[in-house]
């Protein structure tokens, strides 16, 4: 089993959960109450309450942080990186993408903006590491492999 792989997966998961749930459930109960015609969500511009728009936020902070994480993950299973190190990096990145999300949903008050920049910064950490941690791989002879 890649745990790395398995982590990354999730990690789309819960990216495309966060669409789902906070921003399509929103704009769809509206739409399709009446409430609210397609064009009524601009993207430049923001609308709707403020939790709807930390969902907003949140979600585009999982597409922000998403393609990091893959890059990590594809280059070390291409050089055949692998420790039980590099696994539970992998699933912290994945408990602190949920407990960010959650935090930013919750609330925008000082202390939720705190935890959730706790668990970035738990990623930030397990990004670098992980990162740290592929790079010998990479550099090794292929013979070596």
């Amino acid at each position: 089993m890649n745990i790395p792989i398995l982590a990354l997966l999730a990690f789309v998961v819960w990216t495309v959960a966060v669409l789902i749930a906070g921003v399509g459930v929103h704009r769809w109960s509206r739409i399709l109450t009446g409430r609210a015609e397609l064009c009524s969500f601009p993207g430049d511009e923001p609308h709707g309450p403020p939790a709807y728009r930390r969902i907003v936020r949140s979600h585009a902070n999982c597409v922000e942080n998403l393609p990091i994480f893959a890059a990590l993950v594809l280059a070390a299973a291409a050089v055949g990186a692998a420790s039980t190190t590099l696994d539970a990096l992998a699933v912290a990145v994945v408990i602190a993408r949920i407990g960010q999300t959650t935090a930013h949903v919750a609330s925008g008050s000082n202390r939720a903006i705190g935890v959730r920049f706790g668990f970035f910064a738990v990623q930030l950490v397990c990004f670098l590491w992980m990162a740290g941690l592929i790079v010998p791989y990479a550099l090794a002879p292929a013979a070596g492999r």
